[in-house]
């Protein structure tokens, strides 16, 4: 298939020409006055949306926005994994994980999550996709937890500001009570990831104690009904201390 250009010739007499030029002439004239001006009022309008301070929404804007539904998730990570009737406070990393390993550089990708096998490969595809492209730069987690015990928030180490909200009597049903410590120091996440139904989401935690041990999950959910269930856990990476052999007393013969 091709275009072809074709050049009509037109051919008149000197009178009809002359007789309509006034005629053809303000016509043009009115039709390219027209033009000019829709096209001055599409120029200073893209101009205005882009300059106009949050007007188009950058990736780092993008990145920072965090549904209700996405702190509802934390929360009963929080309370399903690792809270106890013991737990008075927790810490958390205030700016999200962009990595599932400590020993990682950089955001995670999606050959490395696979090469790991992690829930036997049956995520879908989507899922992962969404959890690699939402953790690709980290994010401001906000005081919107509402799980039952205190939290504060700690950047670099240090701890920021006082809890966020008053310390609540956790109730484990069925569970004896547990010598855990009062404090859980301290939890860190990376973003939410759904998939394209939003009926799966997936997120990454990891825990790391002062001491150094730790471990990091990944937390598979899904819908069910309104609210959101736990479906499975995969860990990702421990951290135990190790004792030197010969730093271990022998038992006398």
């Amino acid at each position: 298939m091709f275009l072809r250009l074709i050049r009509a010739i037109i051919h008149a007499s000197h009178r009809l020409v002359h007789a309509g030029f006034d005629e053809l002439t303000s016509i043009r004239s009115a039709s390219y006055a027209r033009s000019m001006t829709t096209r001055l009022i599409i120029t200073i309008t893209v101009f205005l949306l882009m300059g106009a301070p949050g007007a188009v929404a950058g990736p780092e804007q993008k990145a920072d926005a965090m549904s209700a539904e996405d702190y509802a998730l934390y929360d009963q990570v929080v309370t399903s994994k690792f809270l106890t009737s013991a737990t008075q406070l927790v810490v958390i990393e205030r700016m999200t994980r962009l990595r599932l390993s400590p020993d990682q550089e950089g955001p995670t990708t999606v050959g490395a999550f696979q090469e790991q096998g992690y829930f036997d490969g049956e995520p879908p595809a989507d899922l992962i996709r969404e959890l690699i492209s939402a953790n690709r730069q980290a994010s401001r987690l906000e005081g919107r937890f509402h799980f039952a015990a205190g939290y504060r928030f700690v950047t670099e180490g240090r701890l920021e500001e006082p809890e966020v909200s008053l310390a609540r009597p956790v109730t484990v049903a069925g569970s004896m009570p547990v010598q855990a410590p009062p404090v859980l120091d301290r939890l860190a996440f990376s973003r939410v990831a759904r998939n394209l139904r939003n009926d799966q989401a997936l997120l990454y935690v990891e825990m790391l104690r002062p001491d150094g041990t730790g471990a990091g999950f990944l937390v598979w959910c899904r819908r069910q009904g309104r609210s959101w269930i736990v479906f499975d856990t995969e860990v990702a990476w421990t951290m135990q201390v190790q004792v030197d052999p010969e730093e271990v007393p022998q038992l006398a013969p």
